[in-house]
């Protein structure tokens, strides 16, 4: 057992490790928290001392086997859990930083049996998370993925459209970036009648690859089975957008404007409570563009090159207070 002289001699030199650490001056700081281990090696302070200049100085290694000294002492001293779980913590940290996620996810675990503080609930999330996206991340396969395509494919055609989905499923988890997967998906869910998990394949799809037409146009078809005719009209616009001459989204383009605009009457009614459709027609200046494209329907490309003012016209098209097919 240390003597109180003893343990007095330790905090000064603990101390002035401190301020050397302050000014990063590590080696100096070294020295001061080895001396305060000769004065008191009971306390476990100083081997976490120890550890964090091993930290700041990148040895990483050093570090988690002065933290594995650490918690020992601390062990067999009846050390506060909080001292203990701090170790763990640094340990945790320094196998993040060797890249070792799933031993520091170990470590901050066990930091959080001794002392829960939401610091290293965060550090285990975060360190989940990044273990999820490395697994991720080995599993990519786009070789692997068109197999899986292709056997997705057969059974589509073959009518089993449950064993399609499991292997387009697979595809993607081996190519999540393939946009063509998730559309391919999307008609398997549409054939199982699972609309909202097709759309959400569909809106993917469209995210991944803005210009693959068959996204739009298959979303098109899921808004309009799901009897959403104005959302439905955006998408088809969308694909008319990059090819204004495909039957499809002509076709389907053609079917959501009659039924937005099925009674004109209840149309312009249902428009009219929509604040935001009420501030566009009090606008002076869309007033101004609005009788300019009823006179002239050409003048709305011009206008749709402003973001503004394209936007403010999109809304007026899905109310279905203006056309511009």
């Amino acid at each position: 057992m240390a003597t109180q002289e003893s343990k007095q001699l330790a905090l000064k030199e603990k101390d002035l490790g401190n301020a050397a650490y302050k000014k990063k001056e590590f080696e100096t700081a070294l020295q001061h928290y080895r001396t305060a281990l000769t004065h008191d090696p009971t306390d476990i302070t100083f081997h976490n001392n120890i550890a964090a200049v091993y930290f700041e100085q990148k040895e990483f290694k050093k570090c988690i086997e002065e933290c594995e000294k650490a918690v020992e002492v601390g062990r067999e001293n009846r050390a506060d859990y909080k001292l203990i779980a701090k170790a763990f913590t640094r340990t945790g940290n320094a196998y993040r930083k060797l890249q070792d996620f799933k031993s520091a996810k170990t470590y901050f675990e066990k930091s959080l049996s001794e002392h829960r503080t939401p610091e290293v609930k965060s550090l285990l999330s975060d360190t989940e998370k990044m273990i999820k996206e490395m697994e991720r991340l080995a599993y990519i396969d786009p070789a692997k993925a068109e197999e899986e395509k292709e056997k997705g494919n057969e059974y589509f055609k073959q009518g089993d459209y449950s064993t399609a989905v499991k292997h387009y499923s697979e595809a993607i988890k081996r190519n999540p970036d393939d946009a063509k997967l998730y559309s391919n998906r999307a008609a398997c869910y549409t054939k199982l009648a699972a609309f909202d998990l097709g759309l959400k394949d569909c809106e993917t799809c469209c995210k991944l690859d803005e210009a693959f037409i068959k996204g739009w146009i298959r979303k098109g078809k899921i808004l309009q089975v799901m009897q959403k005719s104005s959302e439905a009209l955006t998408a088809y616009q969308k694909a008319l957008e990059i090819d204004p001459n495909n039957a499809e989204a002509l076709e389907g383009y053609r079917a959501c404007t009659m039924a937005v605009h099925a009674d004109p009457k209840e149309v312009w009614k249902k428009a009219m409570h929509d604040p935001e459709v009420q501030q566009i027609l009090k606008d002076p200046a869309m007033r101004v563009i609005l009788e300019q494209m009823q006179n002239d329907p050409k003048a709305v490309q011009e206008h749709l090159k402003n973001p503004q003012v394209a936007s403010k016209i999109q809304k007026l098209l899905e109310s279905g207070i203006i056309q511009i097919y």
